[in-house]
């Protein structure tokens, strides 16, 4: 055990480890050579999607017991994107940094990452990634469905449609504050198929957390028994030595793609696994999203792309239904290793599906083959850019218009509900400095809320363009991750108000009809924006983190470490 370097250790060093550790009751058959196994906790009272972890961590503790471990709980930061200001993803490499660094500094033989909220989730399993220790993942779970007079309501997704109503007088403020409690009625994060619940599934369809645990609500007796599973579970893992690094090969990493497809997921997902793949040193790029899935039709109808959340997704069978829908499709490499020890394919085998107005067919899908994200190409977006097609209304996708163009997200809020200002239905808003080191952090701001007079009129959607991101939760025609971003002076940042852009999703292109010698002219006179911070974290984040296409994680941590302690103290 990697641990007995630590607690097996002769002299004055072992004594030190063990007399510590004793401090808090343990005695001394806890040290008899068993695996030490470390529960990461990304519990916090400000980050309310994760809240509730500290009663998984005791049900994983009784599974780590159960097998023989010695199970030792020790806190993460918890980055929450409700309350982290200017944005929880900047803050998903710092606590990717913590996570594995933690896992490295410790005598911990393996570690169950457990993780809630959107970006805790890449943000551990990045960690654990480039610490190659064995690991596995246990989700928090999603909320129960919001209910408001009568109907269900995701959150996230009924935010934006009531902030439209509101705009457009459909719905009063008092409204407002009584459904805001309708929305989140118990513990767990987003369930809507936002990027906390996409990155649920995601991480079971990687094989990094067991089967059927991404969809079971927080608050049922079912999330905490699979949490105690994967306490016992972690134990074998150490037993078999069986490493991220076995179970994140490119082939899993193809699986999730599909899988992302096949649930109407997160755009919000690319950015995270092209940046989970660069810790394992898989090559993935934007292109792949789009070939990868062009076979894959949408099977899962939840919001915001569809009708229902998911407590209904669960209780239909869950993701394995859909990941053996993929297999008996040929679309999922059902040979891939899990943390189940078992082919992914073995796992899903049997699962059934027990409502097919929530997990649809391959012959009858909700949305047919070709409608999940699209990755865009052309001279407004040369590294590339990504459209959630199922999000977005169909009549936009081919669509020509004046642009409107905005240098912050800040700049078009100030002004939006002027009754008088220059828009309509055609044209084309641009919001940019929204970018990983423009913002700096990349923000979800994209999908700005519609003009009011817009909305007064009737106008549910326009396209908008931004080098930002957009809340999986969020819907709309919306153009998200433009790479290179503005900040770095990309063409986002020669766009004038009045210039043409053509949008043609079909043809995947993104065009700004203005001719290049004109281009070159307005990059000449492009003057470089000094820099706001010049010390401190967010100084480091400027300087290190990568564009969008490849995942935001910073230049000096693609690649894994291993999980050595680099000088042994005495």
């Amino acid at each position: 055990m990697r641990s007995a370097a630590w607690f097996g250790a002769k002299g004055r060093s072992g004594m030190i480890y063990r007399s510590w550790m004793r401090n808090q009751g343990y005695g001394p058959e806890v040290f008899d050579g068993r695996a030490v196994i470390g529960i990461a906790t990304s519990a916090s009272e400000l980050a309310p999607c994760n809240a509730h972890l500290h009663r998984v961590a005791d049900a994983v503790k009784r599974g780590v017991w159960q097998a023989g471990g010695f199970p030792l709980e020790f806190p993460t930061m918890a980055t929450g994107e409700t309350l982290m200001r200017p944005t929880a993803m900047l803050y998903r490499n710092l606590m990717a940094m913590e996570v594995e660094e933690l896992i490295r500094a410790n005598p911990l033989d393996g570690v169950v990452l457990l993780s809630g909220c959107d970006k805790t989730t890449p943000a551990m399993l990045m960690g654990a990634a480039s610490a190659d220790l064995p690991a596995i993942m246990v989700t928090g779970g999603p909320m129960l469905n919001g209910k408001y007079r009568g109907r269900d309501v995701g959150s996230g997704t009924a935010v934006w449609r009531f902030e439209e109503d509101l705009k457009a007088g459909r719905m009063t403020q008092e409204e407002c504050f009584f459904a805001e409690g309708c929305m989140a009625r118990s513990n767990g994060h987003c369930m809507t198929m936002g990027t906390a619940s996409t990155m649920a599934c995601l991480a079971e369809a990687l094989g990094m957390q067991l089967p059927g645990s991404a969809t079971w609500p927080a608050v049922d007796a079912r999330r905490f028994s699979t949490a105690e599973q994967a306490g016992r579970r972690i134990v074998e893992l150490v037993a078999e030595d069986l490493r991220p690094s076995r179970v994140l090969t490119r082939q899993a990493f193809e699986n999730a793609i599909r899988t992302n497809a096949a649930i109407g997921g997160s755009t919000n997902a690319i950015v995270h696994l092209l940046a989970l793949a660069g810790r394992v040193d898989v090559e993935l790029d934007l292109d792949d999203f789009d070939r990868l899935a062009a076979r894959v039709p949408t099977l899962v109808n939840l919001m915001p792309s569809g009708s229902f959340l998911m407590e209904d997704f669960c209780y239909a069978g869950g993701l394995p239904v859909v990941l053996r829908q993929l297999a008996d499709a040929g679309l999922l490499h059902g040979e891939q290793v899990t943390v189940t020890g078992k082919a992914i394919a073995e796992v899903v085998a049997r699962a059934e599906c027990w409502n097919r107005e929530v997990i649809t067919t391959f012959d009858e899908p909700f949305q047919p083959p070709g409608t999940g994200t699209a990755v865009l190409r052309g001279n407004l977006c040369p590294r590339g850019a990504v459209l959630k097609q199922s999000a977005a209304s169909p009549e936009l996708l081919v669509h020509g218009g004046r642009a409107l163009v905005f240098d912050s997200v800040e700049d078009y809020h100030a002004v939006c509900d002027d009754p008088d200002l220059d828009v309509d239905a055609d044209t084309v808003l641009v919001i940019r400095g929204a970018g990983p080191k423009g913002y700096p952090g990349m923000p979800e701001v994209s999908n700005v809320p519609l003009p009011a007079k817009l909305l007064a009129a009737g106008v549910r959607d326009m396209v908008r363009i931004c080098d930002g991101r957009m809340s999986g939760t969020g819907y709309g025609t919306v153009v998200l991750h433009v790479a290179p971003e503005s900040a770095l002076g990309g063409p986002l940042a020669l766009v004038h108000t009045g210039d043409w852009i053509e949008l043609d999703v079909p043809s995947r292109r993104l065009t700004l009809e203005v001719d290049d010698a004109e281009l070159r002219r307005r990059e000449a006179r492009l003057r470089p924006t000094p820099p706001v911070y010049t010390s401190g974290y967010t100084w480091l984040y400027t300087e290190h983190v990568l564009q969008a296409d490849e995942g935001a994680d910073f230049d000096f941590l693609r690649g894994s470490r291993g999980h050595e302690v680099p000088r042994e103290s005495h």
